[in-house]
């Protein structure tokens, strides 16, 4: 199969694309390609999971977008669709809810069909002690219940609700890729962030675990775990310049990852390329957590 190749700069700030031909007979392995495919990533109206619904898109796949509002996911589909000229449904659901999971499953099967791969990038982060530390006052007050919950809930409970409400589908078809991302505290712990850490530890433990599950079925189960991937929707502009310089402070790299880059790594996991690898959990980091 032939695919015209293209060069493609993206501003992380922005989610500008530029494009330049360089080749319409120029050959791309068929393993990768996703033409076709459905694919329904949770926490796509901005950062990692637009990043990774814009290069999906871009290879040829139909996506579902997910957000819990409006405000993002509908431009941000509509956005794509222009860019890519792939259908691109937004879905506005509360992926933590386990009604709400069924409904929106239901729509994209309704409106695409089928799901051939999940993406759960729905998630967020709180700095906080697990409790008050003593003769720390900068440290701040101890995580309450209320955030708890919601830090697990984001970070966990959507996955596996989202795996489980695709999984009937995936099975009965004896193919489907879920792609769960995860965190590079997963491999390493994070000061001040105990919650999210154990969330995002769980869920490294909860796709290996369904990946022994599904693999008799034909599908598989993997996660990403990035590093400092920073978006200047989702942070702002001052929060933006402060996570990037952070990064090229800390990471060894020396820089922050584009949102685009993970996009291409959930590529390789969504295609044919990816499927004798299940189980895994791939850092994205620059070496953040060497």
């Amino acid at each position: 199969m032939r695919f015209a190749r293209t060069c493609v700069a993206v501003d992380n700030r922005l989610g500008a694309t530029e494009r330049e031909d360089i080749g319409e007979h120029a050959m791309m392995p068929v393993e990768f390609d996703v033409t076709g495919k459905v694919v329904f990533i949770t926490g796509a109206g901005r950062g990692i999971g637009k990043g990774i619904a814009q290069v999906l898109a871009e290879a040829g796949a139909d996506i579902a977008l997910n957000a819990l509002t409006p405000t993002y996911v509908t431009p941000t589909a509509a956005e794509i669709a222009a860019v890519s000229g792939r259908r691109v449904v937004p879905i506005v659901a509360d992926v933590t809810k386990p009604d709400e999971v069924r409904r929106a499953v239901e729509e994209i099967l309704a409106t695409l069909g089928r799901i051939d791969v999940l993406v759960n990038a729905l998630g967020d982060s709180i700095r906080k002690p697990l409790v008050t530390l003593p003769g720390k006052a900068d440290s701040g007050i101890g995580v309450s219940d209320d955030e708890l919950r919601f830090i697990m809930d984001i970070n966990l409970t959507e996955a596996l609700l989202c795996t489980r409400a695709v999984g009937p589908h995936m099975l009965a078809r004896r193919s489907g890729k879920v792609i769960n991302i995860a965190s590079w505290t997963a491999h390493q712990g994070g000061r001040d962030m105990v919650i999210y850490t154990t969330a995002k530890t769980a869920l490294a433990g909860f796709t290996r675990a369904q990946a022994l599950e599904w693999a008799p079925y034909g599908v598989r189960v993997n996660a990403i775990a990035p590093g400092l991937f920073p978006d200047v929707v989702t942070a702002g502009e001052e929060r933006f310049q402060q996570l990037t310089q952070r990064a090229e402070q800390t990471v060894p790299l020396g820089r922050a990852g584009q949102l685009r880059e993970v996009g291409l790594l959930a590529l390789y996991l969504a295609s044919d390329a990816s499927d004798y690898m299940t189980g895994q959990t791939i850092l994205l980091d620059g070496g953040l957590g060497l």
